[in-house]
């Protein structure tokens, strides 16, 4: 049992930032799948695919009213996020850890939503009001919508993807941290009659990389003033080893005292990270379709999480700004 325990805490991209769920329970049944799928040599992109088509088929369940079509779609998110578990444990089980699989793990997510806040709107439009004398949705609906799906979901599960990556290039785990200025640069030398897919996926990912770091500015003073300032330095010098994090794609080196009161400062913003995410998500999800009334999720999405981002967002810069004058 402490040999199976080991090699599942060794699929975790780090302790730290795994949600409790997610180590009780997501995380045991991804296990299981991808052990199944390395015995088969099941490469995880195939994996990631495989959730794609069960989160849309999730949305395509709650277009349609009934708890027979609710708890089947429950079904399907749910089995979509175990896959999405297990093609990341399979990567770090297996050793096949690609910057496309990055990309494809995080459209899979954004695909599910998608379908689920289409599907929604669908069934909403035209259906009555809870309250209202059967005065249907109409365009109320369309507002709620924009709000939740297009300016609050996209900019939480950003922000909180990105400071999970920070934390653990500070902490020097399994960070996948990119540049969108590295990314533009290699999407740009990529060329259009020798991989024109990749070149379009780069571009894309570009700007969502992007888009996170102009939610961060704090955070790139501080990245840009650490690169100044310790990029190049003898890493022997600087203890090459634990509490030191470093990163392929841009060989970033961070002193241990740094690295240490980083990850000791924003520790308490995981928690927030993790219910930003998709297990929180998810079960406010779950309870308002089971209940027959979705629009309680888009009232969720816009209230509750928006707090927790803004929250979480002026903590983490505020952290960044303190730090960048002590390193002055």
């Amino acid at each position: 049992m402490s040999k199976d325990n080991e090699a599942l805490k060794a699929t975790f991209k780090s302790k730290d930032t795994e949600e409790w769920l997610d180590i009780v329970f997501t995380r045991r049944v991804g296990y299981v799948i991808a052990r199944a799928a390395n015995s088969v040599d099941m490469h995880p992109n195939t994996i990631t695919i495989i959730s794609i088509f069960l989160g849309v088929l999730a949305g395509f369940c709650w277009w349609h009213e009934g708890i027979g079509w609710a708890l089947l779609g429950v079904i399907m998110l749910m089995s979509a996020n175990f896959l999405d578990s297990a093609d990341g444990q399979l990567a770090r089980m297996s050793g096949k850890k690609t910057l496309w699989g990055r990309i494809l793990d995080g459209f899979a997510g954004d695909v599910w939503f998608a379908s689920i806040y289409i599907f929604m709107l669908i069934r909403l439009t035209f259906a009555p009001m809870p309250w209202g004398d059967g005065q249907i949705w109409g365009i109320w609906i369309w507002v709620l919508e924009f709000f939740a799906a297009l300016v609050s979901h996209p900019r939480q599960a950003a922000l909180a993807d990105y400071y999970r990556n920070v934390y653990l290039l500070f902490h020097g785990d399994n960070s996948e941290l990119n540049d969108s200025r590295e990314l533009a640069a290699q999407q740009k030398q990529t060329l259009w009659k020798d991989r024109w897919f990749w070149k379009i996926w780069l571009f894309v990912y570009q700007i969502y990389t992007s888009g996170q770091e102009r939610q961060t500015p704090s955070f790139q003073r501080f990245r840009a003033a650490l690169k100044s300032r310790y990029d190049g330095a003898d890493q022997q010098e600087l203890g090459h080893g634990a509490g030191v994090a470093s990163k392929s794609c841009s060989a970033e080196v961070i002193p241990p005292e740094i690295a240490q009161e980083f990850c000791r400062r924003t520790y308490h913003l995981l928690k927030w990270t993790n219910i930003s995410t998709f297990n929180t998500r998810a079960i406010f999800l779950y309870f308002s379709m089971l209940i027959g009334h979705p629009w309680i999720y888009l009232v969720f999405e816009i209230t509750v999480m928006n707090v927790i981002w803004l929250g979480m967002r002026r903590s983490h810069e505020k952290i960044c700004r303190d730090m960048l004058e002590n390193l002055k």
